[in-house]
């Protein structure tokens, strides 16, 4: 596949990661045994340590593998907690190519090469109605914590719904819905989230899964608050499997930015079908 070809490639599958929402490996263990400290008590624990500063801002670089090729791409990374999630990717270094943006409302995407965008309710998306995924459930992937469909946040109540099985040194977290699986795995000793898995079991299309690896850890400026700061993301369905990777630098709390992006007149609106049509036939 030619450079600029992947380049397409990495443009589309990085939103289309996000809009399908499905991946790759689901977080069991084939003899799990009851957790043997209180669950309510470990799932608190894993609760504690949602983050409570409000802005997260970083540069970032995006690793994008389709199938046995791959391409390094920068970006930006700038989040406001309740509010909205802008991922943004560089073409060459200096080009903004690509712009994802959720918000409480809706999902954006712009292919800024194009000249085209998509702007649509979380609901008129198939896959995030189906799953209960909102804007909450992907703020706490990004941001490292358990979340349950439909819901703006855990509260006592809802961990009533979690189960709970030894893992080694860690704990596995699951919670079923439907024909959705969540799965989370977290350290015992600090509570802190390791992986999340969603699997879609789909018996006529076959299942597909979204898999979020928390890879490392680094502390927040001019805070004692820890932070992901390289995540591997793994979209696998039936055809096809896209795998990314995020390295966060010079992760921060800039506040002084607009939330919300302003589509030009110049662009074209799109649907999603197109933008899958467009991505399957690269």
């Amino acid at each position: 596949m030619k450079k600029s070809s992947l380049l397409k490639v990495a443009i589309l599958a990085w939103p289309l990661v996000f809009v399908s929402c499905k991946s790759k490996k689901v977080v069991t263990d084939d003899n799990p045994t009851p957790v043997p400290t209180s669950q309510t008590q470990f799932l608190n624990k894993v609760k504690d340590n949602v983050q409570t500063t409000k802005f997260i801002t970083s540069k970032v670089k995006f690793t994008v593998e389709v199938g046995s090729q791959n391409i390094s791409l920068t970006g930006n990374m700038k989040m406001k907690r309740d509010d909205v999630i802008r991922l943004q990717l560089m073409a060459f270094g200096f080009v903004e190519a690509a712009r994802l943006e959720f918000t409480k409302d809706y999902v954006l995407i712009m292919d800024r090469i194009n000249k085209q965008f998509l702007k649509a309710p979380y609901m008129s998306i198939d896959f995030l109605r189906n799953s209960g995924l909102n804007f909450y459930s992907l703020q706490a992937l990004f941001w490292n914590e358990l979340f349950q469909p439909n819901r703006v946040s855990v509260n006592e109540e809802d961990l009533l719904k979690y189960a709970t099985t030894e893992s080694g040194d860690d704990i596995v977290i699951s919670l079923d819905d439907s024909r959705i699986d969540y799965s989370w795995l977290a350290s015992r000793e600090s509570g802190v989230i390791k992986m999340a898995n969603i699997l879609y079991k789909d018996r006529l299309n076959g299942n597909s899964q979204l898999n979020w690896d928390y890879v490392n850890f680094a502390t927040l400026e001019n805070s004692n608050v820890k932070f992901p700061d390289e995540m591997n993301v793994t979209l696998t369905t039936p055809k096809k499997e896209v795998k990314l990777r995020l390295k966060l630098n010079y992760i921060g709390n800039e506040t002084e930015w607009n939330t919300r992006t302003e589509v030009s007149n110049k662009y074209r609106e799109v649907t999603i079908d197109e933008i899958l049509q467009r991505f399957m036939a690269l």
